[in-house]
């Protein structure tokens, strides 16, 4: 399966957003020929002050964010695993940071949001407090793109190898990875994190990452790149450049398999008592 990675430099512009996402999509299909394409995290819109997120939050299907990369799906012909929008939830204050997966049709195939809240304080001071906008998901979510088990996650779920666990355990061979991460962070345990998943779980990771700077309540804010594919075995297969732009690669089900046999580590996996 020949993949594609978008990378992103998002604001909160939501039609600037959208035409970068319509552009690096027919840029993606016409150069790499992809059967599935990932975005990044909050491709739709970042930054912001938490009023103006929540008023950008659209209703699912209704929503100008979901019904564009829906239409790029089936105008193209390709699985288009939609990063995250913010999604506006029936009688909650709160949003959701949502991924939705379309097929060659434009057909919802998944849903899945955030389950963990990006509540840090960056080593230079700088506090982040995603809780404050978003709420939660509770669902671990996978879905079948033409025989390749995908499962879910957004950003901050990297951290926490048990969700990564409970995505194998339900047949996940490629995981995605949508990301906002901070450039602080981001230069230091982006791809130690990823590359640890993919070892541990045995299956590709795909990251799409935002790149550069946008403004957060005033603030400049500064994300890190580097999209990337990572192996079972934990090698990087492929990487963007610096900037907007496409990482491309293949996931291919047969080396999943073949590093799963040669170390076993779900069949010697012994599940520890918790509490």
């Amino acid at each position: 399966m020949k993949i594609a990675l978008i990378q992103m430099n998002s604001g909160d512009d939501r039609a600037a957003n959208l035409q970068q996402v319509a552009d690096l999509v027919g840029r993606a299909v016409a150069e790499e020929r992809p059967d599935w394409v990932l975005l990044p995290e909050c491709f739709d819109f970042l930054g912001g002050t938490r009023e103006r997120k929540l008023a950008a939050a659209e209703p699912f299907p209704d929503g100008e964010a979901y019904r564009t990369v829906r239409d790029l799906a089936a105008r193209h012909g390709v699985f288009i695993h939609a990063g995250s929008m913010l999604e506006r939830l029936p009688g909650e204050e709160r949003i959701g940071n949502t991924t939705v997966a379309f097929d060659r049709q434009g057909r919802e195939v998944a849903r899945y949001r955030k389950i963990h809240l990006f509540d840090i304080t960056a080593p230079d001071g700088t506090e982040y407090r995603e809780s404050a906008s978003f709420k939660p998901g509770d669902a671990v979510v996978t879905y079948d793109c033409e025989g390749v088990t995908v499962g879910c996650s957004i950003c901050y779920d990297m951290r926490f190898p048990f969700l990564y666990q409970a995505l194998m355990d339900r047949g996940a061979q490629l995981i995605a990875v949508p990301a906002a991460f901070t450039l602080q962070t981001g230069k230091d345990h982006w791809e130690v994190l990823l590359r640890a998943r993919a070892i541990e779980t045995e299956c590709y990771v795909a990251a799409a990452a935002q790149t550069g700077s946008f403004r957060q309540a005033g603030e400049a804010r500064a994300t890190y790149g580097h999209s990337l594919l990572v192996d079972p075995w934990g090698l990087v297969t492929a990487r963007a450049s610096d900037g907007v732009g496409i990482a491309a690669g293949r996931v291919e089900p047969a080396r999943v398999d073949r590093v799963r046999a040669m170390i076993p580590v779900a069949r010697h996996r012994v599940d520890m008592p918790r509490g």
